[in-house]
């Protein structure tokens, strides 16, 4: 199938899916006047890719992961594949770890903002001085 069906077939738009055949996780054949040409498990091979971008890898972490994929008999490869994804999800941990520092340093902020509001609304109201 060319590229337009490709995309269509999958909800992915034809530039990503260049981007993904640039990245090395996907591939096609060229015809004679160059253009793509991918075969029916490319359906499936996008999905795939996009839930991994879904789940926040990096398209060079993909490309780490992928090789189980397509050699899933092969113990090194599924050796290199479980280290990438526990260095991704370790990655994940710390960017969650980051995440909540930054909250509770806000509710910090946030309640300090709500006490001056408070004290705000029930300071008396100044006099105006006439002239």
């Amino acid at each position: 199938m060319r590229i337009g069906e490709l995309s269509k077939r999958t909800g992915v738009s034809p530039r990503s899916l260049r981007y993904y055949e640039e990245q090395g996780l996907l591939t096609s054949s060229r015809s004679g006047a160059g253009q793509r040409h991918y075969s029916d498990a490319a359906v499936q091979r996008v999905s795939l890719i996009r839930q991994l971008f879904d789940a926040g890898m990096s398209s060079r972490v993909i490309a780490t992961v992928l090789p189980c994929v397509d050699v899933p008999g092969d113990l090194g490869v599924a050796e290199e594949t479980f280290t990438a994804m526990m260095r991704e999800r370790d990655r994940i941990d710390a960017d969650i770890a980051h995440l909540i520092e930054t909250r509770d340093a806000l509710d910090v902020l946030i309640r300090a903002n709500s006490r001056h509001r408070a004290e705000l609304s029930t300071a008396p109201e100044p006099v105006a001085q006439s002239a």
